[in-house]
């Protein structure tokens, strides 16, 4: 498939061969849903925990005797039927990551590629390089290009003076190649390729 580029200013630059196999899927909703599960998952810190019976410190001592106060047998104070008790069947630390073959998350990526192209989203930049690194003459410039939400990827490393520039731009987030993913793809409106990035990806999926 053939397809435009252009210069950050949104101007013509020309154009490129987009692989069929990466860009020109039929979309799947839910293998890009499955992947954004896993993405969400993976990052939970899971740190969340209560206090069990056995982490409570108090006396182990019988709280009264068993028979004669017309009251039911209690062993321990430290029971949850009592105040200052331990919780039970509360939440313990634990991983929430589960497991999604490598494969369908190479082909999660594809999808959301393709999916981006269908939906018009995708713009392919000549490349992504600034020479004044200033947020505001950036923002400006995507202002001009109508880019105000999007995820912008570069080659093996975005070029220092451009993320400099747009690090202060709140709905632009800027990526290294390496760093691409479904779920930061999906969230922004546009998606910005440099040559450079789809080069790569596509050496990375040949």
């Amino acid at each position: 498939m053939k397809f435009d580029i252009t210069s950050i200013d949104g101007s013509a630059a020309g154009s490129l061969e987009l692989s069929d196999a990466m860009f020109g899927l039929e979309p799947r909703a839910d293998l890009i849903a499955r992947m954004v599960r896993w993405q969400l998952a993976k990052r939970q810190r899971g740190t969340h925990q209560t206090l069990g019976r056995a982490d409570i410190h108090r006396t182990g001592k019988k709280m009264y005797k068993q028979k004669g106060t017309g009251g039911a047998r209690h062993g321990s104070a430290r029971v949850p039927q009592f105040r200052g008790g331990g919780r039970a069947m509360g939440p313990v630390a634990r991983s929430h990551a589960h497991d999604l073959p490598k494969k369908v998350r190479a082909l999660a990526l594809k999808h959301a590629l393709s999916a981006k192209v269908r939906a018009g989203g995708l713009v392919i930049w000549e490349s992504a390089d600034v020479e004044n690194a200033k947020t505001k003459t950036l923002r400006a410039t995507f202002e001009k290009a109508a880019l105000k939400n999007a995820l912008i990827i570069d080659g093996a490393a975005p070029h220092a003076k451009f993320a400099v520039a747009a690090r202060n731009l709140p709905e632009i987030d800027v990526l290294p190649v390496q760093g691409v993913n479904v779920y930061d793809i999906m969230r922004r409106e546009k998606l910005v390729l440099t040559k450079a990035a789809v080069e790569a990806l596509e050496a990375r999926f040949k």
